[in-house]
């Protein structure tokens, strides 16, 4: 048997496996529809090749001629059709336009089949099968190229519209398909115009390059599910491969021997096939599980952006009237309205007192909307960080001295490098540190601690590489590893909050995180367990 006629059939054979998998991988898609439609006509055009060279007589071999050039006319048509549908998946051209696109493959096959107007015959010219042309065959190669060429328009088209993937697999198509053109038409077009037929078996090969281009980029940007595809793709090229090795050897024990490899290549050819299916299921789950976690990702950023809104709104509305409160509570107490009984007046102190708490998680509450929405700004300037930290200590000594609490500032020996900052935000986070530390710190004076033992607070500054560090260390609650690692979350509180402080909302310390990663802050906690004390440490970089 010719070699030419071996390698077309095997050509064949892969051409039709590859569109039949195609459509079968997913029957309602039209891209998977129109594709595989487009590589079976390319195995039709093998298979005339084939049968082309294999006939003797002229009237075969002028039927088999005929089929391949109809075969290659379905080609150019089948290629304008899926460049209309790829990659959206959606034709926007009505039915009757798309079965137009077919109509000039009727008038071919009419003219092929029943006259000579394209095609007169075939002749043997030294040792070479040749076409003998009629006056139409112009119109052939005009259907064919304008339908290839209008194609690549569509594709272009879409490759400008496109981004990501879907521009870089429109990109391997135009290319694949582009080099395949070439080759295919110089054999089978261009150089049969100058009466050369040598070469007419290279062309279903020149598909080939087609083929591998868009395996290439199917496999790299998951397109047509091609993955699967190829591992089927290449056990049935192996399997045809080995199977017409069985009939080249006459001797039975050859035969036999190579009957055996090819049940066997096909056997684990099967179980590559399913390996690779239960990849490719396995993957498509956890895309679509990605996919609905991505959603609720985006749908919990909406709540969010929601939440931190009315936050915003609430306390707003809640400030206003609290401040009038406020005020009128210290008119009251300090006698504007004419005198008020003792017992009145220490009433109304703890009343003042609730609404300042009020008032202070109002302010909390309005800093973190700020700070969630990314409206928070930060008017810097440079600050003696020392003295900052100064005015901190002496207005919350005040409160420390009057629960009975030792609290000592250890200033560092040289003056620190000014750093910029907000003086305001980073003293608000500042405070609320050193207030945490106050309200857990028990003192003999309330009963909470055995005689000889003292309440203390110390607060330490110092410079550490290319960073200043602040330290805030207690003798109070401490914390065991799990409050620890939740002390900075919003509304949470340790278990000693819950029982010596139950007025508080458990934000201080969570704005107090928030205002100082605004200025690149880092700030963590240290506590060796329940009764012993916690430490604070703010570390903020020079520069």
């Amino acid at each position: 048997m010719d070699f030419r006629v071996i390698v077309l059939l095997i050509m064949a054979v892969i051409l039709f496996g590859i569109g039949a998998l195609v459509y079968l991988r997913n029957r309602k898609n039209i891209i998977n529809i129109s594709y595989g439609v487009f590589v079976v006509f390319m195995a039709f055009w093998s298979l005339g090749l084939a049968m082309f060279y294999l006939s003797s007589e002229a009237k075969n071999m002028l039927l088999w001629s005929k089929f391949l050039y109809v075969s290659g006319g379905l080609i150019a048509s089948s290629f304008f059709y899926f460049s209309l549908v790829f990659p959206s998946g959606k034709i926007l051209i009505s039915r009757l336009k798309q079965s137009l696109i077919f109509v000039p493959n009727i008038i071919l096959f009419a003219l092929f089949f029943f006259s000579d107007v394209i095609l007169k015959n075939v002749v043997v010219q030294s040792g070479i099968k040749t076409f003998v042309y009629g006056p139409g065959h112009i119109f052939f190669d005009l259907q064919f190229g304008v339908f290839f060429i209008w194609g690549f328009i569509n594709l272009f088209r879409q490759y400008k519209k496109s981004v990501d993937i879907t521009k870089l697999q429109i990109k391997y198509v135009i290319l694949g398909t582009s080099l395949g053109l070439v080759l295919a038409g110089a054999t089978n077009v261009i150089l049969p115009w100058f009466n050369n037929f040598k070469f007419l078996w290279l062309g279903p090969e020149a598909a080939l390059i087609w083929i591998i281009f868009n395996t290439y980029g199917v496999l790299k940007y998951h397109l047509l599910d091609i993955k699967v595809i190829a591992a089927e793709i290449f056990t049935i090229i192996i399997s045809v491969v080995l199977l017409i090795n069985v009939f080249v050897f006459k001797s039975f024990n050859q035969l036999l021997f190579n009957f055996s490899i090819f049940l066997a290549v096909s056997f684990f050819g099967i179980l590559l096939i399913r390996s690779v299916l239960k990849e490719v299921k396995s993957k498509e789950e956890l895309a679509k599980i990605t996919m609905q976690l991505q959603k609720a990702y985006e749908d919990l950023k909406v709540l969010d952006k929601a939440k931190s809104e009315f936050i915003s709104m609430a306390s707003h509305q809640l400030r206003t009237p609290l401040s009038a409160i406020k005020g009128y509570i210290s008119m009251l107490v300090g006698g504007s309205y004419g005198r008020i009984p003792e017992k009145a007046k220490e009433k109304m102190k703890n009343v003042f007192e609730s609404n300042e708490r009020l008032i202070k998680i109002v302010n909390d509450l309005l800093d973190i909307s700020k700070i969630e929405m990314g409206k928070m700004e930060l008017e810097k300037e440079p600050t003696q960080i020392e003295d900052l930290l100064q005015s901190c200590y002496e207005e919350m000594k005040i409160g420390a001295d009057k629960k009975g609490l030792r609290f000592v500032f250890e200033k560092p020996k040289y003056a620190l490098p000014k750093i910029e900052l907000d003086p305001l935000k980073f003293r608000q986070a500042i405070l609320n540190l050193i207030d945490n530390a106050i309200r857990y710190t028990q003192t003999p004076k309330e009963g909470k601690l055995p005689t000889g033992q003292e309440g203390k607070i110390e607060m330490k500054v110092e410079k550490i590489g290319s960073a200043v560090r602040i330290s805030i260390k207690d003798t109070g609650e401490g914390m065991t590893a799990e409050e620890q690692r939740a002390v900075f979350e919003g509304f949470t509180r340790g278990s000693a909050g819950i029982a010596h402080f139950v007025e508080g909302a458990g934000l201080g310390l969570y704005v107090a995180k928030k205002f100082l990663e605004l200025h690149h802050a880092k700030i963590r906690v240290e506590s060796a367990g329940k009764g012993k004390g916690s430490t604070f440490y703010v570390e903020l970089p020079i520069k």
